[in-house]
């Protein structure tokens, strides 16, 4: 499995990956045969017409409410169940108001920033995830499935200098969310992991009463352009909020009528000019495209199809001062897979990899390829251009563990099983990347865009530890990077629980070697350094806060999300970046539990 089950299990979730961009209300009279439901089933499926009905109102409710009666009767909702070794995966309730956190060991810099350091990650409703069981088998939601809910601590300075935070959470308030609450109950059936028959059926259902297949989830990352902020996840157009009290603003629908699907949830800032690329995929063509999206965000420039010929899953893109880095790696979206019984979403170890590196405002005939080994990558740490070549710096394994059908949905004894494997044979004193690694170690790809020729160095700093969720200082976003920050993740706990959990945080120094006698000069490895946290203390979320008026790249800190398993308490961790393996700056520990989650990000906020 890659370094962490979240990132995997992140973009499974994303089915809507095959399908077109959310309605901006859920409308349980959209006709099953319309141009919304073939893309989801067959394509064998176009030739039907495209029917459209003046149905009464009166004649869709029924409708409605007997596709309801119909489900009440044939699938009933179980609350899954939660080991104590998953507790903090488990949901918290959305506070009302914001409380103050008085208690800081340590200090907080005179020179921090004043700003809000926010975290995105799933927070089901209805106390839990649930699953489903019918006549048709049984599905299962998913973590990675729960509701969006963002949580932000506050830093801000009072008369006199003294620091006052301030901690809030808040669900993303999306349609699908609204609708849920206002049933007072679950509405969407799991349609990801479970028996084939039972998944098909909840799309359909889904589909037929909501108009979706699935719950825009909002759930994955957090990011700022043009001066206002966003939630995201990769199965539904952002979400804006009101980074002062968290409040959803609602869809980002600037866009309308000029792109017509979700985008990346790791959409890049363009050097220089501070435009927004985003990519997004769907399981018909056009596969892919790409868009570039105007520094105030009021207007899409540029909008290209790359013409793939597969429908596969890309996380994230790349950007350097002027090419776009798309990756084109064999984890594929296939319906008709999971119609015959197989997996939605299955990576093809015989498969073609390629990296395609593209003009900013070009097209698909002016992308250059460069094929690479098969691998799954989800995060890119950072792209730039260096004499003739452009390299490429990311997470990689050499295969991919994607949960998908099967006759139980207890998928989290398969994963451990996985685990338990690749963590008994990694070797601290070998230096092979071992081909059958579902872990994702960092990874580097020079691309020579006048030779075509393709380095690629594996592993580049030993298989001490397995990490993922890389984050850099933003600023050198684009160019050369001296340092890379990623979390680590701890071994005993993934195999124990199914889910991982990061012990620990790696500063990886590009350009500082630590060689060994038996190595060859080629095969040196890069230095790192680690800091770890306590004993059954794990974080979500770090992310690199810049020094204002800093002059290195690593003037700054490390601030994060923790929480004691031992007692039973949530922290946030300041790190100094340049200090990094002593202990931290200060330490805030927050009033309410903070539930294990995905990207998060420091806003500087002046107002």
């Amino acid at each position: 499995m890659a370094a962490n089950s979240y990132a995997l299990l992140q973009v499974v979730t994303k089915c809507s990956l095959q399908k077109p961009s959310r309605p901006t209300k859920l409308e349980h009279s959209r006709n099953p045969l319309s141009s919304t439901f073939k893309p989801i089933l067959l394509r064998e499926l176009d030739h039907f017409p495209n029917i459209s009905l003046d149905v009464p109102k009166a004649i869709k409710d029924i409708s409605f409410n007997l596709l309801e009666a119909f489900v009440d009767f044939t699938c009933e909702f179980v609350d899954q169940p939660l080991l104590p070794s998953k507790s903090n995966f488990a949901p918290v309730e959305e506070m009302i108001e914001g409380t103050t956190v008085g208690i800081v060991e340590g200090k907080i810099p005179d020179d921090f920033p004043e700003g809000v350091y926010v975290r995105n990650g799933p927070n089901p409703l209805f106390g839990g995830l649930k699953s489903t069981r019918s006549i048709f088998g049984e599905s299962s939601h998913m973590w990675i499935e729960g509701e969006g809910m963002v949580h932000a601590l506050y830093l801000n300075k009072e008369n006199g200098g003294k620091w006052k935070a301030l901690y809030k959470n808040k669900h993303v308030q999306t349609d699908s969310y609204n609708m849920e609450k206002d049933r007072k109950k679950p509405g969407f059936l799991p349609a990801i992991q479970g028996d084939s028959n039972a998944i098909l059926l909840s799309y359909l259902l889904n589909l037929l009463r909501f108009g979706v297949t699935d719950k825009s989830l909002s759930n994955s990352n957090v990011f700022e352009h043009g001066n206002k902020y966003y939630s995201i996840a990769e199965n539904h157009m952002p979400q804006e909020i009101d980074i002062h009290c968290l409040q959803t603003k609602g869809n980002w629908n600037i866009l309308s009528g000029s792109w017509n699907r979700p985008f990346t949830s790791h959409p890049k800032k363009a050097p220089g000019t501070g435009e927004l690329v985003i990519i997004g995929i769907d399981g018909k063509k056009p596969y892919m495209e790409l868009g570039v999206i105007s520094a105030d965000g009021k207007k899409m420039v540029h909008k290209a199809d790359l013409m793939f010929d597969r429908c596969t899953v890309c996380h994230e893109i790349g950007v350097t001062q002027r090419y776009n880095v798309i990756m084109n790696f064999p984890l594929i979206v296939d319906i008709s897979q999971l119609v015959l019984g197989g997996q939605l979403m299955k990576f093809e170890k015989d498969g073609y990899a390629r990296i395609g590196i593209m003009p900013r405002y070009g097209d698909a005939n002016s992308i250059k390829w460069f094929e690479v080994n098969p691998c799954s990558v989800f995060h890119i740490i950072n792209c730039f251009e260096l004499n003739d070549e452009v390299v490429v710096r990311a997470c990689e394994a050499r295969q991919s563990v994607i949960p998908g059908p099967s006759s139980s949905i207890n998928h989290f004894d398969k994963f451990s099983k996985w685990l338990k494997r690749e963590t008994s044979s990694t070797n601290g004193d070998s230096h092979e990347f071992t081909k059958e690694s579902t872990f994702s170690r960092v990874c580097e790809w020079r691309l020579n865009m006048k030779t075509g020729q393709v380095k690629e160095k594996k592993n580049i700093f030993g298989d001490e530890f397995v990490m993922e969720f890389p984050f850099i200082n933003e600023k050198i976003s684009g160019f050369r990077n001296k340092f890379a920050y990623l979390q680590v993740v701890e071994s005993t706990e993934v195999s124990g629980s199914g889910f991982s959990k990061f012990g620990g945080i790696i500063k990886v120094h590009y350009e500082e070697k630590k060689t060994f006698n038996n190595m060859d000069e080629e095969d040196e490895l890069i230095k790192s350094e680690y800091h770890l946290f306590p004993k059954n203390t794990f974080c979500s979320g770090a992310s690199f806060v810049p020094k204002p008026g800093g002059i290195d790249e690593d003037d700054g800190w490390i601030i994060t999300f923790t929480h004691n398993e031992n007692e039973n308490i949530s922290q946030v961790y300041i790190i100094d970046a340049k200090k990094f393996t002593e202990e931290p700056i200060a330490i805030i520990t927050l009033s309410s539990r903070v539930p294990y989650g995905f990207h998060g990000a420091f806003m500087p906020l002046t107002s």
